[in-house]
């Protein structure tokens, strides 16, 4: 996605997060907590389990179908499981959770411009209001749009489109920030452009979800390409 290719998103209305990996790196923090939950248990014959199996299996999905990969003939064990072990991320994560470099600076960006926003998130509630909470944006966003409380949650549209309705903004005016392949999915069904963070998963596999554009974080020059030509639209068409 090139700056001249986003004038059709001008005016800008709104731009929506996803939390775990697009705000703050937390994927060796969930990781770390399923190796040391999984090895308690001797999954994977006491194996911890590495990146490419957390990348590929869990990153990005719902803990529903994490527990039914995880516990495939014990449902019940496996949500169970889930709830402990986001419990133990909510312990860990309080004391390392960071920002991705230039959070501060695209966030004065949208507040600055007067833009509506929003988190959507697949996390369980708990961990989403806790690490917004830690971030210091529990003031920013307007609204948090659980994949749980939506009919269906990432990678299908539903937590995005209920994102719209509760900001009442249009799709061909809204910017997403994802890093997962189930997210960048969510947010192209639901016929937003969609911008992709290479926080932790694979290049090669992100594009495979169809984004508009992957930047390496928020400070990525690209990025910034893309919102000074947002705002030269926006010049263009106010004095046209």
């Amino acid at each position: 996605m090139e700056s001249s290719c986003l004038a059709r998103l001008v005016p800008l209305e709104a731009v929506l997060f996803d939390i775990d990996g697009t705000l703050c790196d937390t994927d060796p923090i969930h990781l770390n907590a399923f190796r040391v939950m999984l090895q308690e248990i001797g999954y994977n014959d006491g194996v911890p389990v590495d990146e490419e199996f957390f990348i590929k299996n869990i990153s990005g999905k719902h803990n529903d179908d994490i527990a039914a990969f995880l516990f495939p003939d014990d449902h019940a064990r496996g949500l169970k499981f889930m709830e402990d072990k986001e419990a133990l991320f909510r312990r860990l994560a309080r004391e390392n959770l960071k920002p991705i470099d230039g959070l501060d600076k695209v966030k004065n960006w949208i507040q600055d411009r007067g833009l509506r926003r929003a988190a959507v998130t697949n996390a369980p509630r708990p961990n989403a209001e806790m690490m917004i909470q830690v971030l210091g944006l529990a003031d920013f966003f307007e609204a948090v749009i659980v994949g749980s409380e939506c009919v269906r949650a990432k990678p299908f549209p539903d937590p995005y489109l209920k994102a719209l309705e509760v900001l009442k903004v249009s799709k061909d005016h809204t910017i997403i920030f994802e890093d997962s392949v189930s997210g960048i999915k969510a947010g192209v069904a639901a016929e937003v452009a969609v911008i992709g963070l290479t926080t932790q998963n694979p290049a090669h596999l992100l594009m495979e979800a169809k984004p508009a554009l992957l930047i390496k974080d928020y400070a990525d020059p690209k990025l910034w390409a893309v919102l000074e030509g947002i705002d030269k639209n926006a010049c263009t068409r106010i004095t046209a």
